[in-house]
């Protein structure tokens, strides 16, 4: 068994959990987490909040009370969820200087094309539940990446999500400079803004290694269950280009915190991979890997806990390389049709989430 702690202390990685529910909070599971695991974060999303509502028993009451619409009484459910997950994390938070100890909450998908409106949504999701250490999950889409840059240059912290490629990556990271360069010339206090940039891995390597079974070479063969770890590999060469380097000097001088890098769907889908295939090769420093529940308890169960991140960058190289020779291109067809079935599959869970509401109030 290992001691997950060390992600953190030894490794410089923090460990975030991918689920929220009510039974997770009341049934004390979350705080073992934070206390026995180190878990310093949560992430949640549609899907998840979907699932809770259906399983868990903690909703029962909330679902018979009134509320003009089914969006609403939602609301007014995970509000409750997100503060005390929230109350949880404060010490962390706290302890951390703001660094860590975070709660997101994604906005609804249907926001996804708008700028403005995210940017208000942002505002008013951040007014109900009222608590410092609370991120707005913003996608990166054009319209999201533009909101990212205004509420950064308004001092609210955010977590852009379904990134899928290193342009995504780059433009996130750009916004997110001018934003927090906007934000300091105003003379907001630069230590007070949090981001990070949420990675998406395991859909990467489904799409990937199925374009590459239609190429059918031993070539191209070979890649499978490569593409994802070598992408984010080489965003983390990014990052450290970019937060690291003259280009963020100014910023980090006022305080500025790096736009930390965080690997998102991490379960495993293929079950003939490693079932820890996008969390021991991504271990290293100002990271942040969010994990559901199953995949936290085989990181603890038989995981190896090791600075692996910066290894193996000429293979990285050659594999991104491999994969651009065969024709597939990450960035121009791999990362804009994964965003978009992202936002599809979350829309589909946030639609599917009202009507569950809708029906229980009925």
């Amino acid at each position: 068994m290992a001691d997950l702690r060390a992600v953190h202390t030894r490794l410089g990685q923090s460990l975030w959990l991918d689920n929220l529910s009510r039974t997770l909070i009341h049934d004390g599971i979350l705080a073992r987490y934070i206390a026995e695991d180190g878990v310093s974060g949560v992430t949640s999303n549609p899907s998840i909040f979907q699932k809770a509502i259906h399983e868990s028993p903690y909703y029962q009451e909330d679902l018979l009370r009134p509320a003009e619409s089914a969006e609403r009484l939602y609301e007014e459910m995970v509000k409750v969820d997100l503060q005390m997950a929230c109350d949880l994390l404060h010490a962390t938070h706290v302890a951390t200087q703001g660094d860590d100890g975070w709660v997101s909450w994604e906005e609804s998908p249907r926001l996804a094309m708008d700028e403005a409106a995210t940017v208000a949504e942002a505002e008013r999701l951040r007014g109900i539940v009222q608590r410092e250490n609370l991120l707005i999950k913003v996608p990166a889409t054009a319209a999201g990446i533009a909101a990212l840059r205004t509420l950064i240059s308004r001092g609210i912290s955010v977590n852009v999500t379904l990134m899928f490629g290193l342009q995504h990556v780059r433009q996130v990271f750009a916004a997110y400079q001018e934003g927090l360069s906007a934000w300091i010339d105003a003379g907001g206090e630069a230590g007070r803004v949090k981001a990070v940039a949420s990675l998406f891995l395991s859909r990467v390597d489904t799409l990937v290694d199925q374009q590459l079974e239609t190429i059918g070479t031993d070539a191209a063969l070979r890649l499978r269950g490569k593409a994802a770890v070598a992408l984010a590999k080489k965003a983390y060469a990014v990052y450290r280009e970019t937060f690291h380097g003259q280009g963020f000097s100014r910023l980090k001088a006022a305080g500025g915190r790096p736009q930390y890098l965080l690997w998102a769907s991490t379960s495993t889908k293929n079950p003939a991979y490693s079932d820890l295939l996008y969390v021991e090769p991504l271990m290293g420093p100002e990271t942040i890997n969010t994990l559901p529940d199953a995949t936290l308890a085989k990181l603890r169960e038989h995981g190896k806990l090791a600075d692996t991140l910066s290894q193996g960058l000429a293979e990285v190289e050659k594999t991104l390389a491999d994969l651009a020779a065969l024709g597939i291109d990450l960035d121009g067809q791999v990362a804009p049709q994964l965003q978009k079935e992202g936002l599809e599959a979350f829309s589909t869970s946030f639609e599917a989430m009202l009507e569950e509401v809708e029906k229980r109030r009925a």
